[in-house]
């Protein structure tokens, strides 16, 4: 038997349930300790380090959701299981609220609580994997990671995070303003998973599908089941077997595909739209958003077990002007990247335009960074790009200096002009048709140029 490093805590005050999941993880290699109260539970707690407290909801005195309202007031550092024989989801969602890690119904399926342990252990293990790379961020800085431009500490910061994380079975949720690079970072994960960079990395754009049209994108659909339905479909949780889903725009989902995905993620199961067939899926889910799925489930339009689901692991992605030390190192970047797609031999930028990148504050983030980019490089006419190149100038509230220049030199050119209008308007007193033909201009032309240079006839 292999011993195992989880201490685990077993409270039921039901002898032979106790007993039975005692046995049940001791035979797996567990250290298990049993207690029938909630109030003895806590004893044990105090005396030594338990990593795992697996309790019934009903317990004598104090229940099961107080002595996890106790654990995590007291700051114990123990993960809690909560068992019930109701099944009331709203038990379920209140235990998770208050910090439980997963809740199971009686009958209790020896497999599942052994999946939720192991997923326990495997969250322990990243969590101390973190702390230990942290250490590191100091001492060591990439500017890069699996096609990710970036050598800030927020930055580091998500390079380690995908390291930790991508060999595990653990739901992701990134999240982050558009344009802040979601969909690269789900990718790197793939990239980054050894179990699973050779089998299909599948991204869907939930947002951008109809209701419909989503569900028969991940699961698929039977020939006839709707209009449209001329054969049978595979969808993209089958095909995703074995690989990684990434579901950008999570927030997107109706509340009965929410349903839907959270018996995937709960049991990995799900059927064709028009099927009775159930079918399996061990395919890896990474969920991303740009908006607050907390705020979400305030009001009512996220489903609150479902966010609990795929909240195991968060990525925060930074806003660009979060990280300006990074601009110089993306426009680079894009850059070569267009100037390459142009057949053009672009060096890089001038300085102008790099205090022009880092004084603005890019509401679009890195998309918008390299739209700028790609258009100023199509634009450029040397091998820098200046800041004249750059479209939509105006938006940075900075005038370069050969605009000025113009400016200066079209000024320079028309007041002579204007004064010579003047004096021949005044010789003429004021008669304009007079001044035109002294002038051999038409007289519209006269009334153009007195209007542009604002002469006011006395």
């Amino acid at each position: 038997m292999l011993k195992k490093d989880s201490r685990i805590l077993v409270v039921d005050d039901e002898p032979l349930i106790r007993e039975s999941l005692y046995e049940i993880l001791r035979i797996d290699g567990y250290r298990v300790q049993m207690a029938s109260t909630a109030e003895e539970a806590l004893n044990i707690l105090f005396k030594g380090k338990i990593d795992i407290v697996v309790t019934d909801f009903k317990l004598p005195e104090m229940n099961g959701l107080e002595l996890l309202m106790e654990i995590k007031k007291k700051e114990l550092n123990t993960e809690v299981i909560l068992i019930t024989g109701y099944g009331s989801i709203e038990t379920a969602v209140e235990s998770m609220k208050q910090g439980a890690y997963d809740y199971i119904t009686k009958p209790i399926n020896d497999n599942e609580i052994k999946l939720i342990i192991s997923k326990i252990e495997q969250r322990n293990k990243i969590i101390k994997e973190n702390e230990e790379l942290r250490g590191f961020i100091a001492r060591e800085s990439r500017s890069s990671f699996c096609g990710i431009i970036g050598a800030s500490p927020k930055m580091q910061s998500v390079y380690h995070t995908i390291e930790s994380v991508a060999s595990t079975n653990a739901t992701i949720l990134i999240s982050g303003d558009s344009g802040t690079g979601k969909g690269m970072v789900a990718k790197a994960i793939g990239e980054s998973d050894v179990n699973r960079k050779t089998k299909p990395f599948v991204e869907i754009s939930c947002g951008a599908l109809s209701e419909t049209l989503l569900e028969s994108e991940l699961f698929g659909h039977m020939k006839g089941a709707f209009t449209g339905a001329i054969k049978d479909k595979e969808g993209r949780f089958e095909y995703a077997k074995g690989g990684t889903i990434f579901l950008d725009e999570i927030d997107s989902f109706s509340p009965a595909l929410q349903v839907k995905l959270l018996r995937v993620l709960q049991d990995g199961v799900f059927e064709r739209v028009g099927d009775n067939v159930t079918r399996r899926t061990d395919a890896r889910i990474i969920v991303a958003t740009n908006q607050d799925l907390s705020d979400l489930v305030d009001e009512g339009k996220f489903r609150e077990d479902l966010y609990y689901r795929i909240n195991v692991i968060s990525i925060q992605m930074p806003l660009l002007r979060e990280r300006l030390e990074d601009i110089d190192g993306i426009v680079e970047h894009f850059v070569a990247k267009y100037s390459k797609a142009n057949g053009k031999k672009i060096k890089g930028v001038s300085r102008e335009v790099r205090k022009l990148f880092q004084g603005y504050h890019w509401p679009g983030n890195i998309r918008e960074l390299e739209n700028a980019v790609e258009g100023a490089v199509i634009m450029a006419k040397t091998e820098v790009v200046n800041a004249w190149d750059v479209p939509n100038l105006n938006k940075f509230n900075v005038v370069p200096e050969k605009v000025l220049n113009e400016k200066r030199l079209k000024k320079a050119v028309e007041q002579p002009e204007r004064e010579h209008i003047i004096s021949v308007l005044e010789e003429c007193h004021w008669n304009r048709m007079k001044a035109a033909a002294s002038l051999g201009i038409n007289r519209t032309t006269l009334y153009n140029k007195m209007k542009k240079y604002k002469i006011n006839a006395k």
